[in-house]
């Protein structure tokens, strides 16, 4: 809209906003976890040492006469290195299903954006026409005090007689009435804008009435399910069932066997002084296979539950859609009903600007008095102010 305060206003109400912080604190975790399931991918290697000053018993199992001592020492040093295959996809399923969660918690975080930049466009907006709105009012008020000066001098001069008065009274008091809720209307939006915005109504930019933007009454030219499905809350839904898919994957893989292969190369001795040397090399390498043959149950558990939580992601799914539908279709006839309601308010205003024309030709002609031109004036306001609705 190019409304440099409309922009600050949302600007900072995306910077404090407590919800789109906790949803950058979610997205921040999801992000880690993605880390953490593609390092448990990779190979793994460790560096070990140790040293230990052992006793053999006197009563062991070789006698230490025969051994000649007690005490000996042992020093051990070895780069050990590991890698599980994923022969099934289990660990590429975990980490596309952490980045699919990434995935919906930042479209999760737009949705909301966009729903508090909306909000606040609106309570924005509605300042703005309550503006004026008000400022018509205040016109209506001050045509009402020419109108009842006007009557006064037709009723002292016995052109009109005091029920005219009355009815000026009555329209006045409407007028006012008007005027004041309008007015707590204004102080409302400034009082909600101020909650949006987490602050208090002090530290607000200061609300200057401007002229409203044209407002858009056409949808875009390709309004379909394509559109739709760019939705955030409708994307989000989608990479919740795509995260909720992987996650079915990876408890699917552990019905298969796990193999991983494993490789020492270290070095032993009981002296300190010779674990460096050739002989004192300890390597080690090998594979592991291991497959569960009975667990009671619990892969049959994960697996139903993991397919429960993914129907629920596609119910979501399909839920969001359905709504995202409903509300074009809500849209639509709004649209097509303003539309024909703005060419009606159109025409009334044309017609009170021809009678307002006219009365005043009226009066300039001598043809009349003030009165029909301030009646015409009017009606021209009331029109007015059905524009700003």
């Amino acid at each position: 809209y190019h409304d440099v305060v409309l922009a600050q206003l949302v600007e900072r109400a995306l910077a404090g906003a407590p919800r789109i912080a906790a949803a950058s604190a979610r997205i921040a975790a999801a992000r880690e976890q993605v880390r953490v399931a593609g390092a448990a991918q990779g190979a793994s290697v460790e560096l070990n040492a140790q040293f230990d000053r052992l006793r053999l018993s006197d009563n062991g199992l070789l006698p230490t006469e025969f051994l000649g001592f007690n005490w000996y020492n042992q020093a051990d040093l070895g780069l050990a290195v590991r890698y599980q295959l994923d022969w099934w996809g289990r660990q590429r399923a975990s980490i596309d299903a952490a980045v699919d969660r990434t995935r919906a918690l930042a479209a999760e975080q737009r949705a909301a954006e966009v729903s508090l930049s909306a909000a606040v466009a609106q309570e924005y907006f509605g300042w703005q026409a309550d503006a004026a709105r008000i400022d018509l009012a205040r016109q209506r008020l001050a045509l009402l005090d020419e109108q009842r000066r006007l009557a006064e001098r037709r009723i002292g001069a016995r052109l009109e007689n005091a029920d005219a008065l009355s009815q000026l009274d009555q329209q006045q008091a409407a007028a006012e009435e008007s005027l004041a809720v309008l007015q707590l209307s204004q102080r409302l939006r400034v009082v909600a804008l101020a909650g949006l915005l987490a602050t208090d109504e002090a530290a607000l930019p200061v609300l200057t009435p401007s002229t409203l933007p044209p407002a858009s009454s056409g949808l875009p030219a390709q309004t379909g399910l394509d559109l739709l499905a760019h939705r955030p809350d409708v994307v989000a839904s989608r990479w919740r069932v795509e995260a909720a898919t992987r996650e079915t994957d990876v408890i699917r893989a552990s019905y298969y066997p796990d193999v991983s292969l494993h490789a020492l190369a270290g070095l032993s001795s009981i002296e300190l002084g010779k674990l460096l040397e050739t002989g004192s090399a300890a390597p080690r390498i090998g594979a592991a296979l291991n497959l569960p043959l009975f667990d009671a149950g619990l892969r049959d558990a994960r697996h139903g539950a993991a397919r429960a939580v993914l129907d629920e992601a596609v119910a979501g799914y399909n839920d969001a859609v359905v709504a995202a539908a409903r509300e074009l279709g809500t849209a639509v006839q709004r649209v097509a009903a303003t539309t024909t309601q703005r060419t009606l308010r159109d025409r009334a205003r044309a017609a009170a600007d021809a009678l307002l024309a006219s009365a005043r030709a009226r009066v300039n002609g001598g043809l009349t008095h003030r009165g029909p031109e301030l009646a015409a004036r009017s009606q021209l306001l009331a029109a007015q102010g059905r524009m700003t609705a």
